[in-house]
Order: C-alpha cells, then structure tokens, then sequence
C-alpha cells in the first residue's frame, strides 16, 4: 500500500470514530438542559454529562487518526473523506434510536460514496508542506478573524436557523484550521516536547479544536438542526480544501475534461451531504419533539391529578397541554413543522387526557 492508501484508511477510520462521537455528543446537546445557555456555559454543562464525555472520546480518536491520516496525504484529501461521517452515522443512530434507515437515505448514501470515490480518484492532490509562512497565516488570520466574529455576534441578534448556520460556519472552519494545523504539530513534535512548546502553531491548533467543540455543541441548539448539520459538515472540507492550496501550496493533479468530472462529482457530494444531513436532523427533531409531548402530557396529567376540586374541564386541560408542548418544543429548537405535527396530536391524546379528568372528577365526588 502507498502513503495515499493508508492516509485513505487512517481518514476513513477517523470518520467512523467521528460518527460514533457525533451520535452521542448531539443527544447530549439535546438532552443536557431545556434552558437557554450560552456557549461557554452550554460546555460546562456537557463536560458534567457522562454521556458527553463517550461522545468526546470519539471526538479525541477521531483526531488522533486524522492526524496519522494528514501525516501521510494532502489536507485535501483528508478533509474530503471526513464526509464519510454521515455515512457511518446512519445505522449507528438507527441503532441507537431502535429505527430502520429509510431506503431514501440509503439512495443518498450511496450516492455520496460514489461521488467521494470519484472525486478522491480523479483529483489526486498533492500534500505540499506541512508549514505555511506567518505572513501566510496573518493574511488568513486578518480573513478568518473578522468573519467568526460576525458570525458570533450575528447569533446573538438573529436566531433559529439563522444562528444555526452562523454558528455551524465557526465550527466548521475551525476544525478545517485545526486540520491544517494538524499537519504542522506532527512536523515538529518529532523534534521533541520542547520544540512542540516553541511552536506558535501548537497554541493555535488546541484552540481551533475547542471552538470546533464548543460552537458545534452550541449550533446544535441555535436552532434548526437540519441547518447546523448541513452547514458545518459542507464548511469542514470546503474551508480545508482552500486552506490546504492557500496556506500549505497544495495542488490538484487534474487536467482537461477530468476538471469536469471533478467539479461534477463534488456538486454530487454536496447534494447528497446536506440530503443526508436534512434526513438525519429532521429525525432527531422529530425525537425530540416526541419527548417533549410527552413530558407536556405528564404535565398536564399531574396537574388534573393533583386538583381534583377544580373539575378542569377537558378543553382547559388540552390548552394546559398544548401550551406547554410549544413551550418545550421552543426550549429543544425542534423546527416549526414538528411544532406543528405534535401540536396536532393533542387529538389523539385527547381520551388520555379525559381519562385524567374523569378520574378527577371521580375523585371529587367520593370526597
């Protein structure tokens, strides 16, 4: 096998480790509090969370296998195999939830690897150095610097799938720079602890792995899910891809009508990654707001249970349930389509519901 193939594996390997940890750390984004919190107090919250700390041990080996992967091959490749991710997330998920993988995001699926297989095959980067200039990097700094810290501020004025993306972009291009970086930590830890401290890329790669950390946690409840998803796994090889020509010289072996099928094969590997994306975020929108229904239920139920005096009628009872279901399903940024289909089940437990109050009613009358 040549480096390219092991970088090709080692790549494939941190995909699976990165779905794995994904899966775990989004649920825990979900599941960690029903309030609104910022992203520094959003982190703290989830290293407390046994859960998040599996997820984060995915995250750890996801990187440690990227970095062996970059070792070998281009940024470019690398970066590109990370969609793969998707792939590997969907029957752990399906496991995880007890649901079956639709044949419609098996169609997509499959088409995105074939894509990724065409367009790994025909573009045959070049890794070029493993070290940019500093005057190459404070041209990107003075680039980078200003739009992250819109897209910041822009998710505290605009919110919903507007924050969601803003916040996704940090994400996304963080952990692009933290591959690049990458590459330039395993260059100069071979010289020694010492020199790995002299490094000012070193200080800069365990930053861009925390904001990575930090603000996908964060995307994950701006808002819309299907939004934050799609977005950072688009931005991750986008903005690496560009790093990895811009600031360490890689180059593209590909010529004539090849640039074709490699400009066609990429458009397809979008596609199919936000087609994905939108299917797995809008499920696990979907489980969230089932969650919430029927913890407004248990709610509402407890609430007749325990005045039974005050003879609420059924239609008081809905309205107590209907209103804290759109309140929960607010605070767990479910999208407005399962606010809609959830509310609508308040006619399907309506009998529970009545149950409830008859027995209260029942109650009062004994009494």
């Amino acid at each position: 096998m040549t480096k390219a193939d092991i970088a090709v594996v080692l790549a494939l390997l941190a995909s699976f480790a990165s779905a794995m940890g994904n899966v775990v750390r989004q649920r825990s984004a979900q599941e960690i509090t029903d309030k609104q919190v910022g992203h520094l107090e959003l982190f703290r919250l989830s290293v407390r969370d046994t859960k998040w700390w599996l997820g984060a041990g995915g995250a750890v080996s996801n990187y440690g296998l990227q970095a062996a992967a970059l070792a070998l091959g281009s940024v470019m490749l690398v970066t590109a195999l990370q969609v793969t991710a998707l792939l590997f997330a969907l029957p752990i998920n399906a496991r995880m939830t007890r649901r079956r993988v639709t044949r419609w995001e098996w169609t997509w699926a499959l088409l995105l690897a074939g894509a990724l297989a065409v367009v790994v095959t025909v573009c045959d980067p070049d890794a070029g150095a493993s070290r940019g200039s500093l005057e190459t990097w404070a041209v990107v700094a003075l680039i980078v610097g200003p739009v992250f810290v819109f897209c910041v501020l822009g998710a505290r004025i605009w919110s919903g799938s507007v924050a969601a993306v803003l916040l996704a972009v940090v994400a996304g291009s963080s952990l692009a720079l933290f591959a690049v970086l990458t590459k330039a930590v395993v260059e100069v830890v071979g010289d020694g602890v010492g020199a790995l401290f002299r490094a000012p890329e070193f200080y800069a790669w365990i930053a861009a792995a925390l904001a990575g950390m930090i603000f996908q946690q964060s995307s994950f409840r701006a808002g819309s899910l299907i939004a934050s998803l799609s977005t950072s796994v688009v931005a991750k090889p986008l903005v690496g891809s560009i790093l990895g020509m811009a600031v360490l010289g890689e180059t593209l072996n590909t010529t004539g009508p090849l640039k074709f099928v490699l400009a066609a094969g990429v458009v397809v590997v979008v596609i199919a990654t936000v087609a994905l994306a939108r299917g797995e975020a809008a499920t696990m929108s979907t489980e969230a707001a089932e969650k919430s229904a029927k913890r407004a239920l248990a709610k509402a139920a407890e609430m007749v249970a325990s005045r039974p005096r005050c003879l609420l009628s059924r239609e008081q009872a809905l309205a107590v349930l209907g209103t804290d279901l759109i309140t929960e399903l607010g605070e767990t940024d479910a999208n407005k389509r399962d606010v809609v289909k959830q509310v609508g089940r308040l006619k399907s437990v309506d009998l529970q519901v009545r149950d409830e109050v008859d027995s209260g009613r029942s109650a009062s009358v004994r009494s």
